[in-house]
């Protein structure tokens, strides 16, 4: 998830000045109706030192009754707290309804700083996690709204913070000899970070990223996810609050709540359309990063193809000697090269030892079964490679945009995804899903061609014409699903794809280089 988000973001200083006194104005009214409406809400800080916590809570705060929060600093345990099982402390500063906690660190700690400083045994781990999920799930199964952020930020940014703060005499204590060593191990602290994020970003309690490297960009995320989060909550209890008065048959007091939310509704319906617009707009953006301009000559494509055919049919035989099973899958734009990819991957693979699976709309048999349980059974035995042209990732992309599937059922599958992934590599297999990216020009320019050529024309459908309309929303979906399910043991490589020949070969030369990788490593 880390390794994907842009930290470069930024945002001028006349564009925050004319956002933030709408954003402040906002959070103060939905602060009240949460309050009106028994909604508790949690709002947990966590992330690198020095990314500024304790200057985004301060921010935030700017904008809302202080007789309506608490900020809670977490800190190392207490003699007492110690006594207690890990969670009290935290169970204890829960909100009552109506009210807001605040949690510059939280229970995610110990998965972290006390993980690093081996004060969390190894052992220990599973169960930390299993009470953390237990608790938040507890929490919103009553009704309370938790939103986690992350406030992320480079080491050489984090050392410079550092440095400043330490020259300080007045703010030299804020900088521990533990942030100097987190500082120091970065890239390992940072993976903790990674592991954690990955066992504990729930549908029911989503982590959301900050790119935190400037201030003003952190700030105007924050108000916006927040915001976002409490007038999404505050429509679905309005609703449910009509349900249950309905299904009691409580004709007059139904007839009262629809009034209620016609009274307010329109206003939090609006705030929560801008807020979604907004977020759109400061979301990670991995696809626009690639560079479509990455091309190879004819002659360039040949010579390093033949060397990586060559290199491909020799390990493939190596791993079926030493019994490697190896999972890939492609997505991608229609058109985007999947076949291509495909094709040139397998030329000199021995047939016996690998399979391509095409996914289709699933069948009857398939929608009885949960989605995951038919790409389960095309899963490699040992040794053996399976390629999958479509993946299960049809979930987060044409199943969500096209309404296949609940949104409950599309947020919570970012979860399903990464434990089914990390199930595989736990069982030794080598996973990368592979993102075949063009551009819009450029498909259009392929469909035409398809059209255009009779031993073609199958390749190209209405479907696919209906598809291009919504590129934005895919586009949208495909960021969201390459920031939330690329991990170290499963990643996403975007293959930038306008020039087929430097694609083909990108896929050739991923897959070469993991199985030499893990091929050392044995």
């Amino acid at each position: 998830m880390l390794e994907k988000v842009d930290l470069t973001k930024k945002i001028s200083k006349e564009e925050y000045k004319e956002k933030m006194p709408q954003l402040e104005s906002k959070l103060g009214r939905l602060q009240r109706e949460c309050k009106a409406l028994g909604i508790p809400v949690l709002i947990v800080f966590e992330g690198f030192g020095a990314a500024g916590k304790g200057l985004q809570i301060g921010h935030l705060i700017q904008s809302m009754d202080p007789r309506g929060f608490e900020v809670h600093p977490v800190k190392n345990e207490t003699e007492e707290e110690r006594m207690h099982p890990f969670m009290w402390r935290f169970w204890t500063k829960t909100p009552a309804r109506g009210r807001i906690a605040i949690f510059d660190g939280s229970w995610y700690r110990k998965v972290l700083i006390d993980r690093f400083e081996k004060r969390t045994k190894a052992k220990d781990l599973p169960a930390a996690f299993h009470s953390i999920n237990s608790f938040e799930q507890q929490l919103a199964d009553d009704g309370n709204l938790i939103i986690k952020l992350f406030l992320d930020i480079d080491k050489k940014e984090q050392k410079k913070r550092f440095d400043k703060l330490a020259k300080n005499k007045e703010t030299a204590w804020r900088v521990s000899q533990g942030d100097r060593e987190r500082n120091a191990h970065y890239d390992e602290y940072a993976a903790l970070m990674e592991d954690m994020l990955f066992k504990t970003d729930t549908d029911y309690a989503p982590w959301t990223i900050v790119e935190s490297l400037d201030r003003r960009f952190a700030t105007l995320k924050i108000y916006t996810t927040v915001i976002k989060a409490m007038a999404e909550q505050i429509e679905k209890v309005q609703q449910q609050n009509i349900a249950k008065t309905v299904e009691k048959g409580d004709k007059a007091e139904a007839e009262r709540d629809v009034r209620e939310k016609e009274n307010g509704g329109d206003e939090i319906e609006e705030i929560a359309r801008e807020a979604d617009a907004q977020m759109k707009d400061l979301q990670v953006s991995i696809l626009s990063k690639a560079d479509l301009s990455l091309s190879y000559t004819r002659e360039e494509y040949k010579e390093k193809l033949d060397k990586l055919q060559k290199k491909m049919e020799k390990l493939h035989g190596e791993l079926y000697r030493r019994r490697i099973p190896v999972v890939l899958g492609f997505e991608g734009w229609d058109a985007g090269g999947k076949g291509g990819a495909i094709k040139r991957l397998t030329a000199k693979m021995d047939a016996r030892g690998y399979v391509v699976n095409p996914t289709a709309s699933p069948n009857d048999i398939e929608k009885a079964h949960h989605y995951l349980w038919r790409f389960w059974r095309a899963m490699p035995k040992d040794g053996h490679v399976a390629i999958f042209d479509r993946t299960w990732y049809g979930r987060v992309m044409v199943e969500r945009i096209e309404g296949f599937c609940t949104t409950e059922e599309w947020k919570r599958a970012y979860k399903e995804i990464n434990d089914m992934e990390k199930d595989l590599y736990n069982a030794g297999a080598i996973v990368i899903k592979f993102w075949m990216h063009i551009d819009k020009d450029e498909q259009e320019r392929r469909f035409k061609e398809r059209q255009e050529n009779p031993e073609k024309q199958w390749k190209i459908t209405d479907e696919d014409w209906r598809n291009r309309e919504k590129w934005d929303q895919y586009e949208d979906a495909v960021n969201e699903m390459l920031m939330r399910t690329s991990t170290d043991y499963a990643p996403w490589v975007v293959v930038e794809g306008n020039s087929k020949y430097y694609a083909r070969v990108k896929v050739l030369q991923t897959v070469v280089d993991a199985i030499e990788k893990r091929l050392k490593e044995e």
